[in-house]
């Protein structure tokens, strides 16, 4: 099984900057494609972008692109995401996921983590 503990969540300010952390266990990391999403309240679950083991990147969330980043540190089994130019609609629960690297890039995600939550003040 795989385990995901993402953190580096918390409360800042509209126009500031922050990076969450994913790190992995229990699996091959620098072989699995990697994906955030996020969950703000009362809405759906939204997928901002993923990366596979060679750090290639799908497109981003129209809601992020330009903003946000997404990278990984296949030593530290760990894949980021930057995230730039915070406004209070980016606030929600942030969730990294991981699957086969096999897999598509549109194929479902099989393994998730708990979530941090962010939180941007205007």
């Amino acid at each position: 099984q795989v385990q995901l503990v993402e953190s580096g969540g918390g409360l800042v300010q509209a126009g500031e900057s922050l990076r969450l952390s994913c790190a992995a266990s229990g699996g091959t990391f620098s072989t699995y494609i990697m994906g955030w999403f996020r969950q703000a309240p009362g809405k759906e679950r939204e997928f901002l972008g993923g990366i596979n083991r060679n750090g290639a990147n799908t497109p981003y969330a129209d809601s992020v692109k330009g903003r946000f980043t997404i990278s990984r540190d296949n030593v530290k089994n760990t894949v980021y995401i930057q995230m730039n130019s915070l406004t209070p609609e980016d606030t929600a629960v942030y969730y990294c996921a991981a699957k086969p690297g096999w897999k598509s890039w549109v194929s479902e995600y099989d393994y998730w983590g708990q979530g941090t939550q962010v939180t941007v003040s205007s």
